[in-house]
């Protein structure tokens, strides 16, 4: 009869202990993925520069390769410039050629105010108009140099930020048009986190609380810290352009998603073997001053 007795008590108490840790276990959860500030729906990301060209024309040499990490200032294309040398030329000869008429008129108008008595005055008003024209004209003649020197030298296309090429298939004999971006450059320094967290869960995210980051396949943890929380996002409910009437949802569902918010996360330190590529998917955890004791870490 004892032996039964303790058999129904242990059976009990091991129905308690395991019903406990379900209930514990499911607050766990519930803690974790609906009150503490958590997401997996964490990317890698930086700024992409696109790379264009100013002037148009031929490549003739590519002086960097896809992924190729490279310096600000570093050459990464060159135009053809026989036509733009050719522009200059032309520009410093048409200068030279109206400093020749400048400095004539200058010569002339003088003699003709020194022989004042026997030259009319309309003659003299003449002479001092054409030297004001001409010296409006060499001033114009010089900009244009200036404009052909400016082309000349933008067939050389340098990187504007320090980073990495991106989607690079350029090759010589392709031509180039003004404007049209040829290759994209991204700016490493610029690398950083955003995590997007549902929006029941930024009152426990302030700036400059500690992150935790793991990346999707990746071991290791990331830090970094909150930089900037999002100021705006698309109200998808309502739509309508300057000046017109807003146009609202007329339908409204109960039952209501929460809104994700981006959250930018500052990098602080990347174990070393890690490798940030722009697009990977990361778990974004705030360690939040607010969180409940015995979840935060480090």
């Amino acid at each position: 009869m004892t032996n039964r007795w303790i058999m129904k008590i242990v059976r009990v108490l091991f129905t308690l202990l395991a019903i406990a840790a379900l209930l514990l276990a499911v607050r766990a959860l519930w803690l974790r993925y609906q009150v503490e500030p958590v997401t997996r729906d964490g990317k890698v990301l930086a700024d992409i520069v696109p790379v264009a060209t100013d002037v148009a024309g031929l490549i003739t040499h590519v002086c960097v390769h896809d992924n190729q990490t490279v310096q600000k200032g570093q050459v990464l294309l060159v135009v053809d410039p026989l036509r733009y040398t050719l522009a200059l030329q032309q520009a410093q000869a048409s200068l030279g050629n109206l400093r020749a008429s400048l400095a004539q008129a200058i010569r002339e108008d003088r003699r003709n105010r020194a022989m004042s008595n026997v030259v009319a005055s309309e003659v003299i008003e003449q002479g001092q108009t054409k030297v004001e024209q001409l010296r409006m004209a060499v001033d114009q003649a010089v900009a244009a140099r200036d404009l052909a020197q400016l082309n000349l030298d933008r067939t050389v296309i340098r990187a504007p930020v320090s980073g990495q090429v991106a989607n690079m298939t350029l090759q010589p004999g392709i031509y180039l048009t003004v404007g049209k971006p040829a290759l994209a450059l991204v700016d490493t320094s610029s690398l950083r986190v955003e995590g997007y967290f549902e929006e029941t869960k930024l009152q426990r995210i302030h700036l400059n609380d500690a992150v935790s980051i793991h990346l999707m396949g990746v071991s290791g943890e990331i830090r970094g810290h909150v930089e900037s929380i999002a100021s705006a996002i698309e109200d998808r409910e309502r739509s309508g352009d300057i000046a017109k009437l807003a146009d609202v949802n007329p339908a409204f569902t109960w039952v209501r998603l929460a809104q994700r918010i981006p959250v930018r996360i500052a990098i602080d330190n990347v174990p070393s073997g890690i490798r940030l590529v722009p697009g990977q998917t990361a778990t974004v955890v705030v360690h939040s001053p607010s969180a409940p004791k015995g979840w935060r870490s480090w």
